[in-house]
C-alpha cells in the first residue's frame, strides 16, 4: 500500500501551539457511521457502565539535553533504554559526532558516544549514577518538533505534557489523548459505573518519525517496552465478557493490548518490547473504541486510525475536522473512533 494515500493538506494554524485550558474543555470528534461534535467531558454520558476505559501511565522524562563537544553544541533526544543500561538518541548535528566523543552537560554529567547509526542516531552511555535526577536539572520536555518554544519546553510544559495519572517514568514523548484527562473527569467517568484500568507503555520519539518509504510495509518500526498486568487483564475480559467496550485512551494503549493478545486471540499479561505496526487490513482483536489526538499525515499513526476505523471514513472525517477548525497533534483536540465492523 503506498504512503501516499495517507497524505493530506493540513494548515499551520491548526496545529496546536499551547493546550486546551483546562484539560477536559478539549473539542471531541465523534466518528463512527456519522460525525458527532462533542468534547471530552461528554464521554461519561456516552459509555456505558459494562464499558472499560484503558489508560498508559508512563511518565515523559525531561529527554531532550543541549550539551558541549569541545566547543561545538550538540543536542540529543533520549528515545530507548537499551537492556544494557545504555540509550539510543536522536542527535543534532550528528555528523559532528564520532564514537568515542563526549557530550558534556554540565561539569559533572556528560554522555559517551558508543556508536553511530542512521538517521542522526546514535547510542550513548552517561556518567554518573543518578541519571534522572541529572535529566530533572539538566533536560528539557521533549515537545515533539512541531511545537516551536524559543527556548525548548517551558516550566508550564513540564505540566501540560504529562497526563495527570502519569507514575511510571520512562517515556520520552507523552501519550496525548490522556493529555484530556482531568482527575475529575476521570472520577465522574468512574461514578457512572465504568470501570478504568491502567497498562504501561514507554513512547519513544520514533513515534515523530514520518514514513519515508513509498510502500508503507518497508517501513521498520521502533519498538517499546509495555507492561500489562494480571489484574488489569482480568478485569479487561471480564468487562469482554458480560458484553462491555474496551475503550482504549490513544495509541498506545492500543497497540499493547493488541501485542498482549495469544495465539487463541485471548489476552494475556504482558512484559517486554513490542514492535507492531498497525496498518489497513488488520483484524483487531480486543480494542472497540478508540480516543486519539489528530495526527500527521505520511505517520505510522494516520496509518493505525485508518485501519481502525477506515481510510475513507478517517479521510472524510479529517477533512470535515480542517474545515471545523479542529486543532491537530499533541495539544491538540481529540477524536473517538469506533471500530470498522
Amino acid at each position: 500500500m503506498k504512503t501516499d494515500c495517507f497524505d493530506f493538506k493540513l494548515p499551520k494554524k491548526l496545529i496546536a501551539q499551547e493546550p486546551c485550558t483546562p484539560r477536559d474543555a478539549a473539542k471531541l470528534l465523534h466518528i463512527g457511521e456519522c460525525l458527532r461534535n462533542l468534547t471530552i467531558r461528554d464521554l461519561p454520558n456516552i459509555m456505558s457502565s459494562k464499558d472499560i476505559l484503558v489508560l498508559n501511565n508512563t511518565k515523559v522524562i525531561p529527554a531532550r539535553l543541549q550539551g558541549l563537544r569541545n566547543k561545538t553544541s550538540i543536542e540529543i533526544t533520549l528515545h530507548k533504554l537499551n537492556s544494557d543500561k545504555t540509550w539510543c538518541a536522536f542527535a543534532k548535528p550528528a555528523r559532528k559526532l564520532r564514537t568515542g566523543d563526549s557530550i558534556n552537560f554540565s561539569t559533572s554529567f556528560a554522555a559517551t558516544v558508543l556508536e553511530k547509526k542512521e538517521n542522526g542516531e546514535i547510542v550513548v552511555s552517561f556518567s554518573g549514577k543518578e541519571l534522572f535526577n541529572n535529566l530533572n536539572k539538566h533536560g528539557n520536555m521533549p515537545l515533539p518538533p512541531y511545537i516551536k518554544r524559543k527556548n525548548n519546553s517551558t516550566n508550564l510544559d513540564e505540566l501540560n505534557y504529562q497526563t495527570v495519572y502519569a507514575s511510571n517514568l520512562g517515556a520520552v514523548a507523552a501519550p496525548t489523548a490522556g493529555l484530556h484527562f482531568s482527575k475529575e473527569l476521570i472520577e465522574k467517568i468512574k461514578f457512572t459505573g465504568i470501570d478504568v484500568v491502567e497498562l504501561t507503555l514507554h513512547v519513544g520519539a520514533g513515534t515523530f518519525l514520518p514514513v519515508k518509504v513509498e510502500n508503507i510495509h518497508d517501513h521498520v518500526i521502533h519498538s517499546e517496552w509495555g507492561k500489562l498486568n494480571k489484574e488489569s487483564v482480568e478485569r479487561i475480559n471480564l468487562a469482554r465478557k458480560v458484553g462491555g467496550r474496551v475503550t482504549a485512551c490513544g495509541t498506545t494503549v492500543l497497540r499493547l493490548l493488541e501485542s498482549a493478545v495469544n495465539e487463541n486471540g485471548e489476552l494475556e499479561p504482558f512484559e517486554g518490547e513490542t514492535d507492531i505496526f498497525i496498518t489497513p487490513g488488520y483484524k483487531f482483536k480486543i480494542v472497540d473504541r478508540l480516543i486519539t489526538n489528530f495526527h500527521l499525515p505520511r505517520s505510522t499513526l494516520i496509518m493505525l486510525v485508518a485501519a481502525f476505523t477506515g481510510l475513507e471514513r478517517i479521510k472524510s472525517a479529517y477533512e470535515y475536522a480542517i474545515k471545523s477548525g479542529y486543532r491537530f497533534y499533541s495539544y491538540g483536540d481529540a477524536s473517538l473512533l469506533e471500530r470498522k465492523k
